[in-house]
């Protein structure tokens, strides 16, 4: 019925030794090396730079204890992440710099930026439909309160919007690309997939929690526009391939008229030790189904807004 995320899938993956160290960052100043493979943070295996993003993540900003093979001899760091802050305004945008989100709770949002308004300046400056050129501004140093001219039907607002700052941990190296075999796909394959489904079910957490909105769900309509741009048969078979983890996983809710409501009914059955009257049970499905039916009129009616 919709999808609530969506990421590219590649040939391979990122492995754990190091390509190239950054200067100016953690890993230049505590001595590693490129060719270092990073094997272990803080007790946690590291096989790929999935693994050693989500060991910094945790560490949020506390000195990390890594593992290190280096031609063979095992080397032990204590090293203390470098941080890097980044601007949060709350607003996502499609490539012809209409606002297709707002995020809940954020910046814009507490200022009264809308989904479906399209953003024309940022400071002054004309963005003229280029998102990169608008993400440059919004990110650029030095600068706090940004004035934001937006486009809202047919009248033009003004908003000043005070971003929040997001901290980054960081050790400052790239990693290499792993070797393109097989195996080294079907692994990539299997991560981007568990990666996929992980963040599916973030969402729909962030759904029922309210920090995402209806509005922002994705319907038939939404789903065939981001179908209909995608380069290639090989791309194609990916986008079909996400949309059906997403509705595996959306059919699998606890809501009537879905099979995950079909399941909660026969766990109620199993505690009640007896089944449920066929009446009662039919006009859950049928609220269920109604619920269903509405929701999905809503989501295909914000898809059209976004459109238009």
């Amino acid at each position: 019925m919709f999808i609530l995320s969506l990421q590219q899938l590649d040939g391979t993956y990122i492995s754990n030794e190091i390509e190239e160290v950054i200067d100016g960052y953690a890993a230049r100043n505590y001595g590693l090396q490129a060719g270092d493979k990073m094997i272990e943070g803080n007790g946690e295996k590291i096989s790929s730079k999935k693994d050693l993003n989500e060991v910094l993540e945790k560490s949020q900003g506390k000195e990390i204890k890594v593992k290190i093979d280096r031609q063979g001899e095992i080397l032990e760091y204590n090293i203390l992440p470098s941080e890097v802050k980044t601007k949060v305004t709350g607003i996502y945008l499609d490539e012809k710099c209409k606002i297709v989100t707002v995020g809940k709770g954020s910046p814009s949002e507490r200022q009264g930026v809308q989904a479906n308004d399209k953003l024309l300046k940022v400071n002054g400056v004309e963005i003229k439909e280029d998102t990169n050129l608008a993400i440059q501004e919004i990110n650029k140093k030095g600068v706090n309160t940004m004035s934001l001219t937006i486009k809202r039907g047919e009248e033009e607002l003004i908003i000043e919007v005070t971003p929040d700052y997001e901290s980054t941990y960081l050790l400052g190296v790239n990693l290499k690309e792993a070797e393109d075999t097989f195996i080294n796909r079907c692994i990539n394959g299997g991560m981007q997939t568990q990666e996929f489904l992980v963040s599916i079910v973030d969402n729909l957490k962030q759904l029922f929690t309210g920090h995402v909105g209806v509005d922002q769900m994705m319907g038939p309509v939404g789903i065939s526009q981001v179908v209909a741009k995608t380069n290639g048969i090989a791309e194609f078979f990916q986008m079909m391939a996400l949309i059906s983890l997403s509705l595996g996983v959306t059919n699998l809710l606890p809501i009537p008229a879905l099979d995950g409501g079909k399941i909660l009914i026969l766990l109620i059955e199993a505690v009640r030790r007896k089944p449920m009257k066929q009446q009662t049970e039919v006009n859950i499905q049928l609220l269920g189904f109604a619920i269903l039916i509405a929701l999905s009129l809503y989501v295909t009616y914000q898809d059209v807004l976004r459109i238009f």
